[in-house]
């Protein structure tokens, strides 16, 4: 499987979404669709469902170690993490790595991640689309619809944004 990284992240990211039509970044209002159920494995070889997050508000991100938008955005999920678990937010790492857990458990704890982290295969990523780029982030709503999707490297401030009305309707 080969996964772009987003060289350019700041304008491809903006190109997406100026233009959803073309590659789903936005979903409309009144249209958006239900995100696809799965079962994972994560780090620590423990089964995670995304029915165990059933009434969260969910940043679902598709990344690698070896990507640097992808280490950039990080931080600032760290920092959401911390900041809105308490209303209801939860991050899920989606490590599309092909060097196993032991490799993505160790950067997990060099960053200090504070979420939970899948390791992603093929049939979740064909069903969220296909992931052809990290990062990709999905945001789902309470309700388990997708309320946004973003392409290549997005700052925090951009998801914190989104968030608030989805964790305090």
């Amino acid at each position: 499987m080969a996964l772009a990284i987003m060289a350019v992240p700041a304008i491809i990211t903006s190109l997406a979404r100026s233009s959803p039509s073309q590659n789903g970044s936005q979903v409309a209002a009144g249209q958006s669709a239900v995100a696809p159920g799965w079962e994972l494995k994560d780090v620590n070889d423990k089964t995670i469902r995304s029915a165990d997050f059933k009434g969260k508000v969910v940043i679902l991100d598709f990344w690698a170690t070896w990507c640097a938008p992808c280490r950039m955005e990080i931080p600032g999920f760290i920092a959401l993490q911390k900041k809105y678990a308490q209303q209801g937010l939860v991050i899920v790492g989606a490590s599309v790595d092909e060097g196993g857990a032991s490799m993505v458990k160790q950067f997990m704890e060099k960053l200090g991640m504070n979420y939970p982290v899948v390791l992603t295969d093929e049939k979740m990523q064909d069903q969220f689309g296909g992931i052809e780029v990290v990062p990709t982030t999905f945001i789902i709503d309470r309700e388990g619809h997708i309320a946004k999707k973003y392409l290549g490297l997005t700052d925090e401030s951009e998801f914190e944004q989104e968030i608030k009305p989805l964790l305090n309707p």
